[in-house]
Protein backbone atom coordinates (compact mmCIF):
# COMPACT_ATOMS: atom_id res chain seq x y z
CA UNK A 1 0.00 0.00 0.00
CA UNK A 2 1.27 3.20 -1.18
CA UNK A 3 0.72 6.09 1.80
CA UNK A 4 2.17 9.81 1.38
CA UNK A 5 2.57 12.43 3.50
CA UNK A 6 3.16 15.71 1.69
CA UNK A 7 3.82 19.01 4.13
CA UNK A 8 5.17 22.53 3.90
CA UNK A 9 6.39 23.87 7.09
CA UNK A 10 7.68 27.57 7.58
CA UNK A 11 8.97 27.13 11.16
CA UNK A 12 9.66 23.42 11.23
CA UNK A 13 5.98 22.47 13.22
CA UNK A 14 4.49 21.42 10.44
CA UNK A 15 7.03 19.21 9.60
CA UNK A 16 7.34 17.52 12.59
CA UNK A 17 3.35 17.31 12.60
CA UNK A 18 3.73 15.25 9.40
CA UNK A 19 6.72 12.95 10.55
CA UNK A 20 4.73 12.21 13.30
CA UNK A 21 1.80 11.68 11.03
CA UNK A 22 3.80 9.35 8.90
CA UNK A 23 4.70 7.59 11.37
CA UNK A 24 1.30 6.90 12.55
CA UNK A 25 0.17 5.61 9.21
CA UNK A 26 3.39 3.10 9.09
CA UNK A 27 5.05 2.97 5.89
CA UNK A 28 4.52 6.01 4.66
CA UNK A 29 6.78 8.59 2.30
CA UNK A 30 6.82 12.00 4.25
CA UNK A 31 7.78 14.50 2.01
CA UNK A 32 8.20 18.22 1.31
CA UNK A 33 5.92 19.83 -1.17
CA UNK A 34 8.60 21.29 -2.67
CA UNK A 35 9.97 17.72 -3.46
CA UNK A 36 6.90 16.44 -4.79
CA UNK A 37 6.06 15.35 -8.45
CA UNK A 38 2.68 14.47 -9.84
CA UNK A 39 4.48 11.32 -10.63
CA UNK A 40 4.46 10.66 -6.63
CA UNK A 41 0.85 10.07 -6.92
CA UNK A 42 0.72 7.41 -9.21
CA UNK A 43 -0.46 4.25 -7.47
CA UNK A 44 -1.16 6.25 -4.48
CA UNK A 45 -3.93 4.75 -1.72
CA UNK A 46 -3.56 7.43 0.70
CA UNK A 47 -1.90 11.14 0.67
CA UNK A 48 -2.08 13.44 3.86
CA UNK A 49 -1.32 17.03 2.89
CA UNK A 50 -0.54 19.65 5.68
CA UNK A 51 0.22 23.25 6.03
CA UNK A 52 0.68 25.65 8.43
CA UNK A 53 -1.81 28.42 8.65
CA UNK A 54 -0.74 30.91 7.18
CA UNK A 55 -3.29 34.16 6.43
CA UNK A 56 -6.30 31.73 6.97
CA UNK A 57 -5.03 29.60 4.17
CA UNK A 58 -2.22 27.07 3.26
CA UNK A 59 1.19 27.90 2.12
CA UNK A 60 1.24 29.30 -1.89
CA UNK A 61 3.43 26.04 -2.24
CA UNK A 62 0.42 23.63 -0.93
CA UNK A 63 -1.99 25.74 -2.92
CA UNK A 64 0.40 25.41 -6.33
CA UNK A 65 1.34 21.58 -5.74
CA UNK A 66 -2.87 20.84 -5.30
CA UNK A 67 -4.27 23.20 -7.82
CA UNK A 68 -1.83 21.33 -10.59
CA UNK A 69 -2.95 17.63 -9.77
CA UNK A 70 -5.43 17.19 -13.22
CA UNK A 71 -8.89 16.97 -13.05
CA UNK A 72 -10.01 13.22 -11.11
CA UNK A 73 -5.96 12.69 -10.72
CA UNK A 74 -7.29 11.63 -6.72
CA UNK A 75 -9.83 9.14 -8.09
CA UNK A 76 -9.96 6.22 -5.58
CA UNK A 77 -7.43 7.81 -3.51
CA UNK A 78 -8.21 8.10 0.47
CA UNK A 79 -7.32 11.67 1.49
CA UNK A 80 -7.17 14.01 4.38
CA UNK A 81 -5.75 17.50 5.30
CA UNK A 82 -3.97 18.80 8.83
CA UNK A 83 -2.55 21.99 9.84
CA UNK A 84 -0.77 23.94 12.57
CA UNK A 85 -2.33 26.79 13.47
CA UNK A 86 -2.05 29.33 17.26
CA UNK A 87 -3.93 27.42 19.96
CA UNK A 88 -6.09 30.05 21.06
CA UNK A 89 -7.00 29.05 24.57
CA UNK A 90 -3.26 29.57 24.71
CA UNK A 91 -3.37 33.26 23.24
CA UNK A 92 -3.32 35.91 25.26
CA UNK A 93 -4.54 38.78 23.18
CA UNK A 94 -8.13 38.87 22.31
CA UNK A 95 -7.63 40.64 19.40
CA UNK A 96 -5.68 37.80 18.20
CA UNK A 97 -8.22 35.13 19.16
CA UNK A 98 -11.00 37.71 17.60
CA UNK A 99 -8.93 37.15 14.38
CA UNK A 100 -8.03 33.51 14.27
CA UNK A 101 -11.99 32.92 15.26
CA UNK A 102 -13.44 35.11 12.50
CA UNK A 103 -10.97 33.79 9.56
CA UNK A 104 -10.49 30.26 8.57
CA UNK A 105 -7.73 27.28 8.55
CA UNK A 106 -5.29 25.83 5.96
CA UNK A 107 -7.44 22.62 6.29
CA UNK A 108 -10.26 24.25 4.62
CA UNK A 109 -8.70 25.19 1.39
CA UNK A 110 -6.93 21.63 1.29
CA UNK A 111 -9.63 19.58 1.91
CA UNK A 112 -11.78 21.05 -0.60
CA UNK A 113 -9.30 20.83 -3.68
CA UNK A 114 -8.13 17.54 -2.57
CA UNK A 115 -12.06 16.81 -2.51
CA UNK A 116 -12.64 18.75 -6.35
CA UNK A 117 -9.38 16.10 -7.67
CA UNK A 118 -11.56 13.21 -6.91
CA UNK A 119 -10.15 11.77 -3.45
CA UNK A 120 -11.85 10.35 -1.06
CA UNK A 121 -11.98 11.73 2.36
CA UNK A 122 -10.72 8.96 5.05
CA UNK A 123 -9.91 11.33 8.40
CA UNK A 124 -11.66 14.54 9.72
CA UNK A 125 -9.40 17.06 8.82
CA UNK A 126 -7.65 18.15 12.06
CA UNK A 127 -5.54 20.93 13.31
CA UNK A 128 -2.56 20.45 15.96
CA UNK A 129 -1.52 23.36 17.88
CA UNK A 130 1.27 25.71 18.82
CA UNK A 131 1.65 28.04 21.47
CA UNK A 132 2.56 31.12 19.07
CA UNK A 133 3.35 32.46 15.79
CA UNK A 134 6.81 30.40 14.96
CA UNK A 135 5.71 27.69 18.29
CA UNK A 136 6.64 25.50 19.73
CA UNK A 137 4.06 22.97 19.57
CA UNK A 138 1.81 22.44 22.09
CA UNK A 139 2.72 19.20 24.64
CA UNK A 140 1.01 16.23 23.36
CA UNK A 141 -0.02 17.29 19.18
CA UNK A 142 3.24 15.29 18.03
CA UNK A 143 1.55 11.75 20.08
CA UNK A 144 -2.13 13.56 19.05
CA UNK A 145 -0.78 13.56 15.16
CA UNK A 146 0.27 10.04 15.39
CA UNK A 147 -2.91 8.49 16.59
CA UNK A 148 -4.66 10.68 14.54
CA UNK A 149 -2.95 9.44 11.44
CA UNK A 150 -2.96 5.55 12.92
CA UNK A 151 -7.42 6.03 12.25
CA UNK A 152 -6.90 6.18 8.53
CA UNK A 153 -8.33 3.08 7.62
CA UNK A 154 -6.16 0.93 5.52
CA UNK A 155 -7.93 -1.43 3.22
Amino acid sequence: MKRLVIFDSVFGNTERIARAIGEGLGEAVVLPVAEVTLEHLQGLEILLVGSPTRSWHATPAIDHFLNNIPPGGLKGVRVSAFDTRLSLEDTRSAFTRFIVRTGSYAVKSITRTLMEKGGTICLVPEGFLVLGDKGPLKEGELERAREWAARCPRH
